[in-house]
């Protein structure tokens, strides 16, 4: 079971608010002795979520929290917008496909990134994406 402590949640609603997150989920990582490679693993994954939350969802929020498993610690990160969902999810964790025409590493490479990936959407309600990533993972 995952509980939570430390948590605190964000207003997205357009780029300058991207490094303020990124920062503070560096923040959370930091405080739990997590290494730099898997902070940087989580830090890509964030970036990389919320700039799909500005473009895809209008913005939104997104809850930063600090998690334990047992003995393990980590970070939770939670993107939620009210967008116009995702159609296909299914073509959408497909490598290599993007609507944006970017290069960036779309759902499938943010889902390799962190240990859990967690995606929730609904036609005209939004998309909620959760990610954690542990330290020792």
């Amino acid at each position: 079971m995952t509980t939570a402590t430390n948590k605190e949640e964000l207003l997205i609603v357009k780029e300058q608010d991207v490094v303020p997150l990124r920062n503070r989920v560096k923040e959370y990582g930091v405080k739990i002795g997590m290494s730099i490679l898997n902070q940087t693993k989580l830090i890509t994954a964030t970036s990389e979520l919320v700039r799909n939350l500005l473009k895809y969802g209008g913005g939104g929020k997104v809850i930063i929290e600090s998690v334990s498993n047992g003995r393990d610690l980590g970070v939770r990160v939670t993107f939620i917008d009210k967008g116009p969902g995702i159609k296909d999810i299914s073509l959408a964790m497909q490598d290599g496909y993007s609507t944006g025409k970017s290069l960036g590493l779309g759902l499938p490479g943010t889902k390799r990134l962190v240990n859990e990936f967690d995606i929730q959407t609904e036609l005209g309600n939004g998309t909620t994406v959760t990610i954690i990533k542990w330290k020792n993972g």
